[in-house]
């Protein structure tokens, strides 16, 4: 299955309601990771874990660390740079001028304005 959310893609959040510390800034971010097989993104400032960190080395300090966890893509919505509003994504073939030759390109574009992603 491909996924429509590539890296570096802001997001906002569709479904839940934020767990504990309900901080409406988490509800948007951008996609730090993408796990096509899981079908899964990690993004920045969502879905936040607690992990326990043991010392490895000598003089090395442990403790608690909060780090981002993957959440499922269907999950996530791409929000479109030029309108700003949460939308799918759809994809337009183009010719495109590469090294001399013409190539056809496949471009996400967003639904509701036609802009490219």
């Amino acid at each position: 299955m491909s996924m429509n959310i590539k890296k570096g893609d802001t997001v906002v959040r569709l479904s839940g309601d934020g767990g504990k510390d309900k901080d409406l800034s988490t509800h948007q971010g951008k996609v730090i990771a993408t796990l096509p097989k899981e079908n899964k993104v990690v993004v920045e400032g969502m879905n936040l874990v607690t992990c326990h960190i043991k010392p490895r080395r000598q003089g090395e300090e442990g403790g608690i660390v909060k780090r981002e966890a993957a959440i499922y893509a269907c999950k996530v919505q791409v929000v479109c740079p030029k309108c700003g509003k949460p939308t799918r994504v759809g994809h337009k073939v183009e010719k495109k001028t590469v090294a001399g030759k013409e190539k056809n390109v496949s471009v996400r574009i967003c639904k509701k304005c036609g802009a490219e992603l």
